[in-house]
């Protein structure tokens, strides 16, 4: 068995050097155990090894060849509840600093050959990284559950990866992070997550993570979970004044009802307010970090804006507003 680490998210040197160094012996079959970004790095190794040519010449929007698909079989083993990275068809790469990028490797046939989701691998995870993969995945099924690629398939599955979600969380951040029953709602979250963001798409948030990703050290996970609560109030503040009748609204006011365990019916108006005060007040409790303790001023927020997508995002949000959010989390 040959064997190799992975510590943070994985750049491209990370990817070649593992293939440089097994591209000549016999690999059967790539296992990944670990998080999103050891899950992202596993896909990678599997599906370069085949291949002659770094990684980067197959990453979207850097490299200009098509990657043909072959790979070597993989197994994704989760032990974090975050990316989703378990059920998708791409291995996200990147490199900070300038020059940085933070782009994917993808192809249908990357979707792993086999996952082993078992929650209790995640019953020691510390609690900052339960907290910002959990996030992550909570980013994920709401954004997809309000993307403009939404559909009934993906709706059914962000809602039923949602419920539970909210209170699982807290329990294991908070109170008992070895409670298996939590565990299993936040695995069975993140997973759904991975499957509805590779049918739906995401929104701004993931806009904003890709730029920050590529210009600072900052984990994914802990850049959604800051993102999260305001980039949300701007969007429904957004909508609400060009529609008050939209119906991804009511999307967000039903989240806020699930999130809060309150099901019975309330106005949307009180729905909305209501997911826009838990995301708060679960910034504040999950401890979520601040983009300037990264590295990111007020002097690259114009950067980061520009280069920013939200095209799955359900409503066109001003550059104002863009630096709106990412301002009042320096």
């Amino acid at each position: 068995m040959y064997t190799a680490e992975i510590q943070g998210e994985p750049g491209p040197g990370d990817i070649d050097g593992i293939v440089q160094r097994y591209a000549s012996r016999p690999v059967d079959v790539v296992a990944a155990v670990g998080g999103g970004s050891v899950l992202d790095a596993g896909k990678a190794v599997s599906a370069m090894l085949p291949q002659n040519g770094p990684v980067t010449d197959f990453l979207e929007g850097v490299g200009t060849r098509t990657h043909d698909g072959r790979k070597v079989p993989f197994i994704a083993v989760p032990t974090t509840a975050g990316t989703g990275s378990e059920v998708t068809k791409n291995a996200v790469i990147s490199r900070t600093g300038e020059n940085g990028f933070k782009k994917s490797l993808r192809h249908d046939r990357f979707m792993p050959d086999a996952a082993l989701v078992d929650p209790e691998l995640a019953c020691t995870c510390p609690k900052d990284i339960t907290a910002a993969c959990g996030m992550d995945a909570l980013t994920q099924l709401l954004e997809s559950l309000v993307s403009t690629k939404a559909s009934p398939m993906t709706d059914a599955l962000c809602i039923s990866g949602l419920e539970g979600f909210g209170t699982a969380l807290q329990r294991c951040v908070v109170q008992e992070p070895e409670d298996l029953d939590s565990r299993s709602r936040l695995a069975y979250g993140a997973y759904l997550s991975g499957m509805t963001l590779a049918n739906a798409g995401l929104g701004v948030v993931h806009g904003f993570a890709s730029v920050i990703g590529s210009m600072v050290d900052m984990p994914h996970g802990k850049v959604c979970g800051t993102l999260l609560a305001q980039a949300t109030r701007e969007n429904i503040k957004t909508l609400m004044a060009q529609d008050p009748g939209h119906p991804v609204l009511e999307k967000y006011a039903l989240v806020g009802r699930i999130l809060a365990g309150r099901i019975p019916e309330t106005d949307r108006a009180a729905g909305c307010t209501l997911l826009m005060d838990l995301l708060d007040e679960w910034t504040d409790r999950f401890h979520m970090p601040r983009l300037g303790a990264f590295g990111i001023t007020s002097g690259r927020i114009g950067q980061i804006v520009d280069a920013a997508g939200q095209k799955n995002n359900p409503v066109h949000l001003s550059g104002d507003t863009m630096k709106r959010i990412l301002a009042k989390r320096l």
